[in-house]
């Protein structure tokens, strides 16, 4: 089906642009750990298994996530969110930097901790996780220093990402300013979103609920065809984006568009361990593909091939540009 949309020809042209473009990221930055273990036991003091940890890793979550996939594609990814002045903070940064990610529109906070989210795995399951967050709402002078740094990075940006993961950085007033300066500057925005904050989103370029997100959001479940084409038609409509795309995890994504056209993308990904994490990659990768000049159709297909890609993993993870390239060539465009 890809074929149809994307010719290896124009792949490649859009590919070798990507190392041009330049993508802010607004949003709720997470640090991932994850602890490795194995269960032989149950603890004596209570019926929990017991964990004999052989390692532990680290990721990147949330709008930290959609950073670094940008980055990983070769384009100039600057985020703005917020960290607390604690050893996750430094350990996050520090592995941003490292990735290339430009951190110094990051705000450094005393009152709250830097989101952690800590997943205890045995034997490629997740036994439990573990939060350390404070998501209640920041004081007046951090959302205001926040509304001056995305507003003065949107304007040397081709694209603006928010990452809305209902942690505090995606306020009613941060959001409201940034898309009025989106719209001033005519830049595009591309939205991963929360879905208690639908009725925020009005007016942007393309929004990318998964289906639980967009059920939640039109007040009905998606069990069927039918639901889904009309929860999509629904969104738009409500939204007035360009795009609505719901991304559905082994299902592959479905867009809803201006003109009443609505395309199928199925998964490319021949295996599905964990699909955490993917809804990060897809809006990054399609904010590049549209920076790049990718029409809205093209940049969800060569999206779609990133999120086939990142699912085959256990925890989040991003694609490069040759990834990309091979996974085109591995499915014949299909």
């Amino acid at each position: 089906m890809d074929s149809r949309h994307v010719t290896r020809e124009r792949l490649g042209e859009l590919l070798d642009r990507f190392g041009e473009c330049r993508i802010a990221i607004l949003g709720d930055m997470m640090l991932d750990r994850y602890v490795w273990g194995n269960v032989n036991r149950i603890s004596p003091e209570a019926p929990v298994p017991v964990v004999e940890v052989t390692r532990e890793t680290v990721r990147f979550g949330g709008a930290a996530n959609v950073a670094e996939n940008v980055a990983s594609l070769g384009a100039s990814a600057i985020v703005v969110g917020v960290i607390g002045r604690d050893e996750h903070a430094r350990l996050l940064t520090s592995l941003l930097t490292e990735r290339g990610v430009d951190i110094s529109k990051i705000l450094e906070v005393d009152d709250r901790p830097t989101t952690t989210k800590t997943r205890i795995i045995a034997h490629s399951q997740q036994v439990v996780r573990a939060d350390r967050e404070d998501v209640r709402p920041f004081g007046a002078d951090t959302e205001a220093r926040l509304v001056e740094l995305i507003t003065e990075t949107v304007k040397s940006a081709d694209v603006l990402v928010i990452s809305d993961y209902g942690k505090g950085v995606v306020s009613e007033r941060t959001l409201a300013a940034v898309l009025e300066q989106v719209h001033e500057e005519g830049k595009l925005a591309c939205v991963d979103p929360k879905e208690s904050h639908f009725g925020r989103y009005t007016g942007v370029t393309a929004i990318t609920p998964n289906q639980k997100e967009a059920a939640g959001a039109v007040g009905f479940g998606i069990h069927s065809e039918d639901d889904l084409l009309k929860a999509g038609w629904e969104l738009r409509k409500k939204l007035g984006a360009e795009c609505v795309i719901i991304t559905r995890g082994e299902d592959g994504m479905s867009l809803f568009m201006k003109e009443s056209e609505h395309i199928h993308l199925p998964t490319v990904a021949r295996e599905v361990f964990d699909v955490t994490g993917a809804g990060d990659t897809v809006v990054g990768v399609l904010a590049v593909a549209l920076a790049a000049g990718a029409t809205m159709v093209e940049a969800a297909v060569v999206a779609n091939h990133a999120a086939g890609l990142v699912i085959r993993e256990i925890g989040t993870a991003s694609v490069t540009i040759e990834e990309i390239a091979r996974s085109f060539e591995e499915t014949g465009g299909e």
